[in-house]
């Protein structure tokens, strides 16, 4: 069946109808707990500021290394993305997804493609939905591209999105720039020759208030598959959790800041270094929360495994170096929840006698 997914019902217009009551295929009542003090200096997600890496500030450098390692997440000011081109942006995703259906129809999933609007893939065996709506679109390379999604969408949101999309992979490449140097790689293109011609796709996410928010999930933990995320919060809602020393810690979404993290890829590239660390979407009663999820992935048809200069004696390859195809489709297989399909290319480590 490869990455055919079953198509969901709108979770937009289930919650306009005022409900009381969460309909049982929704319901996942038995989720962790999160952590419930807001006070701890956990919930302070480490801040980065793009313009002291830019300006070679060592201290910064060791920010985003230590951010990276431990967290896996941290977020990102001053990144120069103009603040215009992110406040239409968030205008266009907010009148997108309240489009009336009609509309919406035109651009909604069908069983053999994931891209458009629907829900994140949704398997048979599953059988339970999220509470959320999403629209999922592959931006680059532009060959992959569906003709009936972006080039239809409406204007200006589609030029905007396009901006956008390109703002975000030039984006993403001078992270890894950053990362290279942090992790003191001394190649300054071993890491950022995978991304040459990689791929990106976009994933607006729309969770809709719910009246039985701890009954529901808007998005089951899970590690990102990709390489590296960039996150825009377009509203003030809280929701993004992520999973710290085995508690879940509420994320609170800084106004102007991406929230960016480390994805599966990258952890396998930096030889484990990095962390791609799980985390989920929660609801709340009273209000939608909708954000904005780029994910930047390395080029089909490159070996993915441990950076060379990070294989050493004294730390061993973590990981094999199998093609992307591999990966993908043994990810897409696997259908494991949360973390757990790192640890299907991880190397077992010998038994030492």
């Amino acid at each position: 069946m490869g990455d055919t997914s079953i198509l969901a019902p709108s979770v937009q217009e289930l919650a306009k109808q005022g409900i009381q009551k969460v309909p049982e295929q929704y319901l996942q009542p038995n989720q962790d707990p999160v952590l419930v003090s807001n006070t701890t200096s956990l919930t302070q997600l480490p801040i980065i500021n793009f313009d002291k890496l830019l300006c070679e500030d060592d201290g910064e450098f060791e920010k985003l290394d230590q951010a990276c390692k431990e967290w896996g997440f941290f977020q990102l000011i001053n990144h120069g993305v103009e603040p215009s081109l992110i406040e239409s942006v968030k205008i266009g995703v907010q009148q997108f997804f309240n489009l009336p259906m009609e509309e919406k129809k035109k651009f909604w999933q069908t069983e053999e493609e994931l891209q458009g609007f629907g829900q994140v893939y949704v398997s048979l065996e599953e059988q339970k939905l999220r509470w959320g709506d999403m629209f999922y679109v592959k931006t680059f390379p532009l060959h992959i591209r569906l003709p009936h999604l972006l080039p239809c969408m409406p204007q200006p949101f589609r030029d905007n999105l396009e901006n956008y999309s390109l703002e975000l992979k030039k984006l993403c490449f001078t992270v890894i720039k950053f990362m290279t140097k942090a992790l003191k790689i001394h190649e300054p293109s071993e890491l950022l020759d995978f991304f040459e011609e990689g791929d990106q796709s976009i994933r607006m996410n729309y969770y809709p208030p719910c009246p039985q928010p701890d009954q529901v999930i808007g998005l089951n933990p899970h590690s990102d598959a990709s390489a590296l995320t960039i996150l825009l919060q377009v509203n003030e809602m809280q929701g993004l959790q992520i999973k710290k020393d085995g508690l879940w810690v509420p994320i609170n979404p800084l106004p102007d800041a991406f929230v960016v993290n480390v994805g599966d890829l990258l952890e396998i590239m930096t030889n484990g270094i990095y962390r791609s660390i799980e985390h989920r979407a929660t609801t709340n009663s009273e209000k939608e929360r909708i954000s904005v999820a780029a994910f930047h992935n390395i080029q089909m048809g490159r070996d993915l495994g441990p950076a060379r200069s990070l294989v050493t004696p004294e730390s061993p390859a973590m990981y094999k170096t199998i093609t992307l195809e591999e990966y993908v489709e043994g990810y897409l297989a696997s259908k494991i929840k949360g973390k757990s399909y790192l640890d299907v290319v991880r190397l077992k480590k010998e038994i030492l006698e």
